[in-house]
């Protein structure tokens, strides 16, 4: 794939220009952070970052969230900017000297596309080519994920990390590591809420609800696993009608955890009476954000609807 014309022109003078998909959470929210399994995939909206090598030692970032300047030694904070930043600092031992950064986005950082995890992608794989680091995969996966837990005080699974990387479908554990491309291109469809948590918030909220309750919660989790395995054998099969039970499933143990609202489940509800929908549930740590749903769907609910399919095409360096 190439970059899209209008793109391409702001990328002319950039020696190394990287895409990277946006992603989705299909199955295993909250769960894959305690060693259970995750299901995610990549989807057709992408960032784009161009980085080039400077004379002196100063970092330069252009980017729609804003303008950065600082020395390389330094790099001091911008809390727009973190992890960026963060991935800049991943790379000091290989990077001689300074380095410009342009950033574009064909979607809001404010919607649970996984925009963080895509610039993380993003920034690993330009800077293994500019530098010629000649990572794998599986490095340049585990470096970013450093990268993301830097930013957000050791939280974070890695699991839309892994979807930008790969593209496609993936399946996902966090431990013991496990990363899997599986075949299939569902139908999909995505509506956003109008509002979000950011997710260590809700990681903090949900840790405190349960805190007196352990033991029913590690059984809670052990039933989003349950579920996530099956759902991941009913996609190598094709199956999509099984798939979209077991979202509704994995939604109801969503709503047992806690992470449900009146918004999210007016919606997920909506859908669920239309006939084309198989299943649907909320996509990401939930209280806010978005509901994805699997199948036709003849009417929008929430504030916002996004026409996504899944890409196949992961973060790669870019050509012409």
């Amino acid at each position: 794939m190439s970059i899209k014309a209008p793109i391409r022109s702001e990328f002319q003078d950039f020696p190394v220009c990287v895409s990277a998909p946006g992603s989705l959470m299909l199955m295993g929210e909250h769960a894959v952070l305690h060693g259970h399994l995750a299901l995610a995939c990549a989807v057709d909206v992408f960032v784009y970052i161009g980085v080039r090598l400077r004379e002196d030692d100063q970092v330069s970032i252009d980017s729609s969230l804003g303008q950065y300047q600082s020395s390389r030694d330094v790099l001091a904070d911008d809390a727009r900017l973190r992890f960026v930043l963060a991935a800049i600092k991943a790379w000091s031992t290989e990077l001689p000297q300074g380095l410009d950064v342009k950033i574009r986005a064909e979607f809001s950082h404010q919607v649970g596309l996984g925009s963080s995890a895509a610039v993380t992608a993003a920034m690993m794989v330009a800077l293994n080519r500019l530098t010629g680091t000649q990572l794998e995969i599986d490095a340049l996966f585990k470096r970013g994920l450093d990268v993301i837990h830097s930013v957000q005080d050791g939280r974070g699974s890695g699991t839309d990390l892994a979807a930008s990387l790969k593209g496609g479908i993936v399946a996902y554990r966090y431990t013991p590591y496990f990363l899997e491309s599986i075949p299939g291109q569902p139908e999909i469809a995505l509506f956003y809420a109008g509002y979000k948590m950011k997710t260590p918030d809700v990681i903090r909220l949900i840790e405190k609800k349960w805190q007196s309750q352990p033991d029913l919660l590690n059984s809670l989790y052990q039933l989003m696993n349950q579920t996530t395995e099956q759902a991941r054998l009913a996609i190598l099969e094709q199956d999509w009608p099984r798939l979209g039970s077991l979202m509704n499933v994995y939604q109801g143990l969503m709503d047992a955890l806690g992470v449900n609202d009146q918004t999210l489940s007016l919606m997920i509800y909506q859908l669920r009476m239309q006939p084309g929908v198989l299943g649907c549930k909320i996509s990401g740590s939930g209280l806010g954000d978005c509901v994805i749903a699997l199948g036709q769907t003849q009417q929008s609910v929430g504030e916002q609807a996004f026409a996504l399919t899944i890409s196949n095409q992961g973060t790669e360096v870019m050509g012409g």
